[in-house]
């Protein structure tokens, strides 16, 4: 692929910089009062999702402008390059293949001359197999006692998609099955790790590993600690230690051979390969975890929901496409508006993990200071992104929102409807009502945010300590219902969100060195921890704080 142009040197570029000069001190307000009809605009459906960016800083000409400058950065192309499997991470050389592991069974797609399709779904039918026999309660442990709890072992990608899939899905956990419960240990401090063994009973917990290299020293000394609990209270018998690896483990990994080096059994392996980064990994075995707790059938379900998503990227026209829409947005704040923040605000208790998961996939994606041909970056990639559930944080940090020096970008996401399947009709009509309140909160939030001062009735002067700005943007996304199809489809639009602006800012997002980087230097570090050796090595306050280590334990 030949170098481009930088962007910042575009006219595209340049015109919405000198655009931007005349926007900058234009408020929201004002937008809504010079054109009628903002809300239907600037709104967009698909998937089961509506897409309102009306509380957007912009004019029509601004996204026209916007849409001048994806076209520029060539992103149709780069949709299609995605979506067929060609080589976008380019530092690693591979394909960046996902969306294939949403693909259904008869869709076919080469690559390197070979269709990936029929081997993504032997690994869905694997480890629909597995579902099964767990919910059949046919999953026996070393004793003969049948598997109850399921503690999946991983970090990054391969806890807090599983993580936080499985809590927004927690509606959906299928009945008149044998009952499982699935808990995520991810720290490698041991802490998250230590509460669950000295609750769950050795003889029904299974242990899900799951590590994309299997090397992921977080995740294998959760292991090594787990295997010896094991070990410890089920020695009991010729070739217990096999038996025990046997009926409480199970491997997910692109490394076959270190799985089976570890010691798991070849029918408890489940693959995943090296064209799928870990954040972007639920869609597979990754997601074993999400199938245990709701069900293979709505785990399939999850996986149409990001498919239609993946189908609407692909065809819809980039002024109607809703990942080319709400990454634009982005683009217009952080480079031209000079908006560095953004906040994730769902208004649904389901969702309480979404923000961090966004955290990973948008920082570690496209934390980036560099272009795709090495060049250093002198404009701004990815906004400091962070998040709460709506109601807790608006008595948290919305006074930073609504009153600090600090402008911010706001997504609002709530579903339309909600209760709508609890039996008692008391109890759904009083949960019916929390949810309209819970509506009202994001709506008139969004609101004052937008208008500051003007959204509240005039009362009389007020002193400054009870003023508000407003002008700060913000971005609403009302699902239908929060189902399984809905919620694959809502991080399908982040997950292309992304791509979009990495595209733009001509970085790779599939890519993580920085990450790599520091487990290198841990890894040195540890050794040094260990054996006392290589301190003087290091610089003035790691070398004295390793060495109070040393003085003040037993290290």
């Amino acid at each position: 692929m030949t170098a481009r142009e930088p962007i910042d040197k575009q006219q595209a570029w340049r015109a919405l910089s000198q655009h931007a000069d005349a926007m900058r001190e234009v408020h929201l307000k004002d937008l809504f009062q010079e054109q009628g009809g903002r809300h239907e605009r600037y709104t967009r459906r698909a998937a089961g999702m509506m897409l309102d960016l009306s509380k957007q800083r912009w004019r029509g000409e601004t996204l026209d402008m916007l849409l001048d400058l994806a076209r520029a950065a060539d992103v149709p192309a780069a949709i299609g390059r995605l979506l067929s499997g060609e080589r976008v991470n380019r530092s690693e050389d591979r394909p960046a293949l996902h969306t294939a592991l949403r693909l259904p069974a008869d869709a076919r797609l080469e690559v390197d001359g070979e269709d990936v399709v029929p081997g993504v779904h032997r690994t869905l039918d694997h480890m629909a197999t597995m579902v099964a026999k767990f919910h059949a309660g046919q999953w026996r442990g070393a004793t003969g006692r049948a598997i109850t709890d399921v503690v999946n072992l991983g970090v990054g990608g391969s806890d807090l998609g599983p993580l936080m899939v499985t809590h927004a899905l927690a509606d959906y956990r299928p009945r008149d099955m044998h009952p499982v419960e699935v808990h995520f240990a991810s720290t490698m401090d041991g802490s998250q790790l230590a509460d669950y063994l000295t609750r769950l009973n050795p003889e029904t917990t299974l242990f899900v590993i799951s590590s994309k290299s299997f090397t992921t020293i977080d995740t294998l000394s959760n292991a090594r600690t787990a295997r010896d609990w094991l070990f410890s209270h089920l020695a009991d018998g010729d070739d217990v230690d096999g038996l025990v690896m046997r009926q409480h483990f199970i491997g997910v990994s692109a490394s076959p051979e270190k799985m089976s080096e570890w010691g798991i059994a070849d029918n408890n392996q489940l693959e995943f390969w090296e064209w799928v980064g870990g954040r972007y990994s639920l869609w597979g075995a990754i997601g074993l975890p999400i199938a245990l707790a709701v069900g293979m059938e709505n785990f399939q379900a999850l996986l149409a929901g990001a498919h239609a998503m993946d189908r609407h990227f692909a065809t819809a026209e980039l002024a109607d496409n809703l990942p080319v829409l709400l990454a634009l947005a982005g683009i217009w704040n952080v480079n031209f508006l000079d908006i560095r923040a953004h906040s994730i605000l769902p208004y649904d208790g389901r969702l309480e993990y979404f923000a961090s998961y966004l955290e990973q996939l948008e920082m570690e994606s496209n934390g980036k200071s560099v272009t795709n041909d090495g060049r250093s970056i002198d404009y701004s990639t990815c906004p400091v992104l962070w998040g709460q559930l709506g109601p807790n944080a608006q008595h948290a940090f919305y006074q930073l929102l609504h009153q600090g020096t600090q402008p911010v970008e706001c997504d609002f996401i709530a579903p339309i409807r909600r209760y709508d399947r609890v039996e008692d009709e008391a109890t759904r009509k009083h949960l019916k009502a929390q949810h309209r309140l819970t509506l009202a909160n994001c709506f008139a939030q969004s609101r004052v945010l937008m208008l500051g001062d003007d959204a509240i009735e005039d009362d009389g002067p007020r002193p400054s300590h009870k003023r508000y700005r407003g002008n700060q943007p913000s971005t609403t996304l009302l699902l239908d219902r929060l189902t399984p199809e809905t919620l694959g489809a809502l991080v399908a639009l982040y997950e292309h969100k992304v791509f979009v602006q990495a595209t733009i800012w001509d970085i790779n997002p599939f890519d993580q060195w920085g990450v790599e980087l520091g487990k290198k230097i841990a890894t040195q570090t540890e050794q040094i921890l260990t054996t006392h050796e290589g301190v003087e090595s290091l610089d003035d306050s790691s070398r004295g704080l390793i060495e109070t280590v040393w003085r003040e334990s037993e290290y």
